[in-house]
């Protein structure tokens, strides 16, 4: 179970001359072997709640737990080899390796091409095309975020937290995309998005709002919220 604790973050903003909050006293559990998704306005803090939870960046205040360890001090590596993974917005290009390679780091082991299959293939991938290739600027940003998605089942963890996953990706392989996060019910998985399809299959949905408080229920009390003003009446209670 991953918790946050009154957590806050701010950033300086130079214009003002003043803190800018992004997140402020945030208290949710994620509920264990569940998928919830983080949706939201823009600024609303859905992408740096992801790195927090990470360890990318570090609250301003609160604390951050996972089955309740406190993971304040601790630094990604140390939250990696907990079982937190991740796969960000925007994928990183690592000239000179190879998809294998990295599929090899993640999974700890080396991958044959048929193993390499089993993880290209739930993003959309055939691993003959892919299992040798380079990621350098011969692939294409949805390219890229699909074999990000495939790194991170590769390496596998309790807690898997995608930011906006179906970036890039077609809307051929869209129901593909909801489909696998719908196999992963072993674990606790976290997700930024504003894709209908995503939040119809989510278990619980995470609403954030620079303004309010946050409010954490399940899907179908969440979903009929999202369009109305009466979800500002809510507080930060799960529904």
């Amino acid at each position: 179970m991953i918790e946050l604790k009154n957590v806050s973050y701010s950033v300086f903003d130079k214009d003002t001359g003043k803190n800018k909050e992004i997140l402020k006293n945030i208290n949710v559990v994620f509920p264990k072997n569940k998928v919830t998704v983080i949706t939201g306005h823009n600024g609303s803090g859905k992408s740096t709640m992801i790195k927090l939870l990470m360890g990318v960046l570090r609250a301003t205040s609160g604390e951050i737990l996972l089955d309740g360890k406190n993971l304040n001090e601790m630094s990604i590596d140390q939250r990696a080899k907990m079982g937190i993974t991740v796969a960000f917005q925007n994928p990183v290009r690592f000239k000179g390796l190879t998809v294998r390679d990295l599929l090899n780091l993640a999974s700890k082991s080396k991958n044959s091409v048929v193993d390499a299959c089993e993880f290209l293939a739930k993003v959309g991938l055939c691993a003959k095309d892919y299992v040798d290739r380079e990621l350098d600027d011969s692939l294409s940003g949805g390219e890229l975020k699909r074999i990000e998605l495939a790194i991170a089942l590769a390496k596998g963890g309790d807690v898997m937290l995608f930011d906006e996953p179906e970036a890039g990706i077609d809307l051929w392989s869209f129901d593909a995309l909801v489909g696998l996060f719908k196999e992963l019910k072993n674990k606790t998985v976290i997700i930024v998005s504003h894709q209908r399809k995503l939040l119809e299959s989510a278990d619980y949905i995470l609403l954030l709002d620079t303004k309010k408080d946050a409010i954490l229920g399940r899907r179908k009390d969440i979903l009929p919220l999202l369009d109305s003003p009466k979800c500002r009446k809510l507080g930060g209670q799960i529904i």
